[in-house]
């Protein structure tokens, strides 16, 4: 399909109308604007000049945990106003820096209690900030680990005295502190906070309601909230919860929340029907939090297929119109774009048949909703000749572990004698999300390639599910007949069983629903036993962004890098050695009016991967 200039230029100023408020030089929200589009119009750096970025200056917080206790995962993504730059930490420690050398001007703490069952371990994405009309003071706002709602003057990080702080955790039903917390930051829409929440995976059925709360911005006040769970007493389940980020179309009066899955994952017998709000993108009016509509992207989730990328608000030029829309990725490795207003798809989705189940008490969905366009970025399947190993014993014994289990394809539901899940629930594009280049059309996706194996036990066979299957995660599920064996499903050396590449970047044609191009993200260097630059991708948790001057940058993976890549072509452009792997998001800004474009990340690990080496970098790159 050929776009006509009038609609690019048509696309291009819906697009610069929603950044007015937004200074070129900042970026002032998690995902630069409100949508999350994680595009900068700054230009300096561009295809030619990229390769001569050098570090321009390192911060470190301080902030680590590891041993035997939680760890921390550093995810954040800083944010530029007003000339300050502010990062957060895993411990939600706000620290104000000069954008230009790194040298520190404030530090406020909050003191969380650091004792309870945090799930992936300390971790904190990012912050808000709301601008008072009344007096002008801008203020940051902070959803802790251990559940409270945080408003301090970013003047000066001192708390605001008339808001809260806020008690998150009043009347939410967890067991043991720390199953209900708060990873990802606040969204702000008109003078309301809101906030999801972050519930632990397959520890019950009865988990705590995944409730969207909305707060007065002064004062902390409760305004509004909404429950994806509609009560009915015959149904046990929770969660449903928003964990990752939210965006906010001001103009329109909406926050789109990405919802989770019911709880517990793995089983839904006692969760009958599509779990309706689960698994979806929720508009929701953002001053009164009433239903507008929501698209749900699987139907009775039985494989932690959770929405988990921010809902990114672009305009979409198709057909000879530009409307507003809402693109959303997904962990089966689907896009699907939706219309901001409606929820309509504009691009085809089709509902296709899938497996049934074949648990007693389970009933899957017959159905699951597929693009048509974009075309899947992720195998449906990995079959028993598709096993991969470096040795012909390491490929043999993963083509027996795929030859043993259920396999029938993505939506295979997990079952008494074990499931490939392919994708895994690690699997296509995570919290990270997607970048969107208005000029140039196209949706820059990372995406991860590595497939699960999960299987159903009997509640009174755990130690025969700890010995079959030493080291795997184990979830109780507690209130269903059965308990969740769950693992990657590597080779005996560690490697996956499916043929790499094992993580990707794409760039996505959006108006025309085509891949324009896609390359392996990522090497084995760091990650295998000898530093072999291997280009075969890898597991990636963190996002793109791109920016004006046609230069996409992302880290991610578990390789020690930030890159750099042409967003036109994909071509790998530039590489910077980091201390440790950078599983968060980068961002650029320009500290002054006239001054360099900068490029920072925060390199600090992943909780979960003790191969990884753990860090408290914040780390700024310009060019000489």
């Amino acid at each position: 399909m050929r776009v006509s200039l009038g609609l690019m230029r048509r696309a291009l100023l819906v697009t610069l109308a929603t950044l007015a408020a937004v200074s070129a030089e900042d970026w002032p929200f998690y995902g630069r604007d409100a949508g999350g589009m994680r595009h900068s119009p700054l230009a300096d750096i561009t295809p030619s000049n990229a390769a001569r970025l050098k570090v321009a200056w390192t911060y470190r917080t301080g902030d680590v945990a590891g041993g035997k206790g939680p760890r921390s995962s550093f995810q954040a993504t800083p944010l530029l106003i007003d000339g300050t730059l502010f990062v957060v930490t895993p411990f939600n420690r706000i620290i104000a820096l000069d954008p230009e050398t790194g040298a520190e001007k404030w530090v406020y703490d909050p003191s969380i209690r650091r004792e309870g069952d945090y799930g992936d371990g300390f971790t904190c994405r990012g912050i808000a900030a709301w601008r008072d009309p009344s007096t002008g003071k801008l203020r940051l706002y902070a959803a802790t680990q251990d559940g409270r709602l945080i408003a301090i003057y970013a003047e000066n990080g001192r708390e605001a005295q008339a808001f809260g702080p806020v008690d998150l955790t009043a009347g939410v039903a967890q067991r043991r502190r720390g199953e209900y917390h708060f990873t990802s930051p606040p969204a702000v829409i008109g003078d309301v906070v809101v906030v999801g929440s972050s519930i632990n995976d397959n520890n019950r059925a009865g988990m705590p309601a995944g409730t969207v709360r909305g707060f007065d911005a002064r004062t902390g006040a409760l305004r509004w909230s909404w429950d994806p769970i509609p009560p009915d007493r015959d149904v046990k389940t929770g969660a449903a919860n928003a964990w990752a980020v939210m965006s906010v179309d001001e103009e329109r009066d909406l926050v789109f929340i990405p919802t989770g899955s019911a709880s517990p994952d793995f089983y839904g017998g006692a969760r009958p029907g599509d779990n309706r709000y689960a698994n979806s993108v929720v508009a929701l009016r953002g001053s009164t939090g009433e239903l507008v509509w929501h698209f749900q992207t699987v139907h009775h989730d039985l494989w932690d297929y959770d929405v988990a990328p921010q809902p990114m608000l672009i305009p979409f030029t198709r057909g000879g119109r530009t409307v507003a829309a809402v693109a959303q990725a997904t962990k089966m490795g689907h896009l699907f774009v939706l219309d901001r207003e409606t929820g309509e798809p504009l691009l085809p989705v089709e509902e296709r048949k899938v497996p049934p189940s074949d648990v007693p008490g389970e009933k899957a969905s017959p159905t699951q909703p597929f693009p048509v366009l974009p075309p899947p970025m992720s195998a449906y399947r990995l079959r028993p000749e598709d096993a991969w190993g470096i040795t012909f014993w390491d490929r043999g014994k993963c083509r027996e572990q795929i030859a043993s289990a259920r396999n029938e394809g993505i939506f295979t539901p997990p079952s008494l004698r074990g499931t490939v899940m392919f994708p895994g629930n690690a699997g296509g594009t995570n919290w990270g999300g997607l970048s969107f280049d208005p000029v140039r059309g196209i949706a820059v996706v990372n995406e991860s390639r590595v497939p699960f194996f999960v299987r159903l036990y009997k509640r009174g066979e755990l130690d025969q599910a700890r010995k079959d299957y030493p080291g795997a995660e184990i979830g109780r599920m507690e209130g269903t007949p059965y308990i969740m064996v769950r693992k990657m499903l590597t080779s005996p050396i560690g490697l996956p069983c499916n043929p790499p590449p094992w993580g990707m970047l794409h760039g996505v044609h959006l108006a025309t629903g085509q891949i324009q191009w896609s390359v392996p993200l990522g090497t084995i260097r760091d990650v295998a036993p000898v530093p072999l630059p291997l280009k075969w991708g890898t597991p990636n948790l963190g996002g793109p962004v791109t920016t004006g001057g046609g230069v996409t940058f992302i880290a991610a993976t578990m390789d020690y890098y930030l890159r750099a890549f042409d967003t036109a072509s994909g071509n790998e452009l530039w590489k910077g050695r980091l201390p440790a792997s950078a599983q968060a998001t980068p961002m650029t800004y320009r500290g002054r009016k006239g001054g360099r474009q900068y490029v920072v990340i925060c390199a600090g690990g992943h909780a979960k991967l003790d191969v990884m080496k753990q860090g408290d970098y914040v780390i700024a790159y310009a060019l000489p």
